[in-house]
């Protein structure tokens, strides 16, 4: 066993507090992994306050995960001491099942473990995050990362990253295709890195005209005001894909109507309450409404890859980890652009 630090959350209305905990020995498929940073992303704050209901204390939070290797067991082949790695979302999986067999671990139907407020595949065990100055996990579940990218701008790649590319390529996105994203944020941003770096033509669909500034800068050639009506009569039936990455209430029918025949839309945002679909939104144009969670394991090394050779990271602000209660509160402000990350060598 080894003993991590950490700031783990004790109760849902607590601030987060400096914390240890035993990580498990390194097993004979295990690598291990001294935590250099680790992404903040809304979900940590959702399961912090147990606001999605189940969470279990005391936690751990975070899922994107990067760092060094130090140790491996005797049977690791892709890894060696001294290597960049990551964890996201997923630390195991049942891997029998017909989703993990297709990899698409995140759906496994036995129930994937996941990095935190999770348990291991024995149902008993339970799983601590990225907030820690190590991680144990099976190197089936860790994925390499390039010394091409700045480290500390590649954390939120393993979950906004991969939330983002993930309905990108199942949607086939290529060149020449018309992308709307939907919110500016941690993973709007990213949207749009992707997406123009597909080739598609991308416009920002934003409430705020404030931000057509850094949409372009990311790599939107076109920005629609949605607070504005006119943007849904001009936009009318002009996109192959939209990615809605907002989880305030909002009209998706509205959104809807911006699709061509045959389009297709994709949430990733999760608003709190249901959100009335009109059928004729759907039937008329033949359109299609649908979600999508992170990636399996496979996607995600490819997301990884991609992003190295398009030399994309997430847009960061790198804060020492006594600050993350601080940066909880300005998350729910939306004062952030886009991603803040732990620096855990401040431990």
């Amino acid at each position: 066993m080894t003993l991590a630090k950490a700031y783990a959350a004790t109760a849902a209305t607590s601030p987060l507090v400096p914390f240890q905990f035993e990580r498990r020995s390194v097993g004979a498929h295990d690598v291990q992994i001294e935590i250099a940073y680790c992404g903040i992303c809304h979900s940590d704050i959702h399961q912090v306050r147990n606001e999605w209901g189940g969470s279990k204390y005391p936690m751990v939070p975070g899922h994107e995960i990067v760092g060094h290797v130090t140790a491996v067991g005797a049977h690791v082949k892709k890894f060696k001491v001294g290597d960049l790695a990551g964890v996201g979302c997923l630390v195991d999986s049942c891997r029998t099942c017909p989703s993990c067999e297709r990899q698409l671990e995140q759906f496994c139907q036995k129930g994937a473990a996941f990095s935190y407020n999770s348990t291991e595949m024995d149902r008993v065990t339970p799983t601590q995050g990225g907030y820690s100055s190590a991680i144990v996990t099976d190197e089936a579940f860790v994925l390499s990362i390039s010394p091409k990218l700045d480290l500390a701008a590649v954390a939120p790649l393993l979950c906004a990253g991969i939330t983002t590319y993930s309905p990108l390529r199942h949607w086939k996105t290529k060149a020449g295709d018309k992308v709307g994203v939907v919110g500016l944020g941690g993973l709007g941003h990213m949207a749009v890195k992707l997406a123009a770096a597909m080739g598609a033509e991308v416009t920002m669909l934003s409430t705020s005209k404030s931000k057509e500034a850094d949409a372009r800068k990311l790599g939107a050639q076109h920005f629609g005001l949605t607070s504005d009506d006119e943007t849904f009569k001009r936009l009318a039936g002009q996109f192959d894909l939209i990615i809605d990455t907002i989880s305030a209430p909002h009209d998706y029918n509205k959104y809807l109507g911006l699709l061509r025949i045959e389009g297709a839309m994709v949430l990733l945002g999760v608003p709190p309450e249901p959100t009335p679909v009109a059928a004729g939104s759907l039937i008329f144009g033949r359109r299609t409404l649908s979600g999508s969670l992170i990636g399996g394991i496979a996607e995600t090394q490819e997301m990884l890859d991609f992003c190295a050779e398009h030399g994309i990271v997430s847009d960061i602000e790198l804060i020492p980890v006594q600050q993350v209660n601080e940066a909880y509160e300005r998350m729910m402000k939306n004062d952030v652009r886009y991603r803040f990350v732990l620096d855990l060598k401040t431990l």
